[in-house]
């Protein structure tokens, strides 16, 4: 295993197709998948009505201090101790799940490449770009059968914050992307061009090592 992992971020709005792309990159090349949804900030100091009114939608809500650190992590090869976030009661558990580096780790979630120092940790950054009606249709899906939400309050919460937050901190982070995707394309075609970057990338790496690092 090198001494530096290669990274892989994947952003795009809600419902865009950001895990299913994960997930078939991740059996591409054995990578491990991140998935920055873990990293909402605890509220278990609020009452539980005053939780649901917060608006989950931007980027402050995300404890990035500790993304950066941990993902940081592990491009270093470093074991992480990843929060577990309970969505039904918008609180961080107490257990952690451990995630030990592969040769490649994909980062996924709406903000991978909101931040800069995010960023310049990242090999390949991809962009997956979906209309908002397929958006919220997968949203809806998605949270009534995992998230324990009613489809009535999906709607509600996409027209509120989900979509308006997009067009204002998500949907502008295309233009860092090394590669864009549509979310309703074939899955092998994004994979396809995903795979191509992060070729490049490696191949160019290996081509400027020092004569004595190459040959190890």
């Amino acid at each position: 295993m090198p001494a530096e992992i290669y990274l892989i971020g994947i952003a795009g709005p809600s419902g865009a197709g950001k895990t299913y792309l994960a997930t078939h990159l991740a059996a591409a090349l054995d990578a491990s998948v991140l998935a920055l949804d873990r990293y909402y900030r605890d509220l278990s100091h609020l009452p539980q009505e005053e939780r649901a009114r917060v608006n989950f939608d931007a980027p402050e809500v995300l404890d990035h201090e500790l993304i950066v650190d941990q993902v940081a992590g592990l491009r270093n090869n470093e074991t992480v101790q990843l929060p577990v976030y309970d969505f039904a009661t918008h609180t961080r558990t107490r257990r952690t799940e451990v995630l030990r580096p592969a040769d490649v780790v994909i980062v996924e979630g709406l903000f991978t490449l909101h931040w800069p120092s995010l960023r310049e940790l990242l090999g390949t950054k991809v962009f997956v770009d979906m209309n908002d009606e397929v958006c919220l249709t997968r949203r809806q899906e998605r949270d009534v059968r995992e998230r324990g939400r009613t489809p009535e309050s999906v709607v509600e919460q996409y027209a509120a914050t989900v979509a308006p937050m997009a067009y204002r901190y998500v949907r502008p982070t295309i233009v860092h992307a090394d590669v864009v995707v549509s979310g309703n394309g074939p899955i092998g075609d994004g994979v396809s061009r995903v795979l191509a970057h992060y070729q490049r990338q490696v191949a160019n790496a290996k081509a400027h090592e020092p004569a004595g690092q190459a040959q190890r």
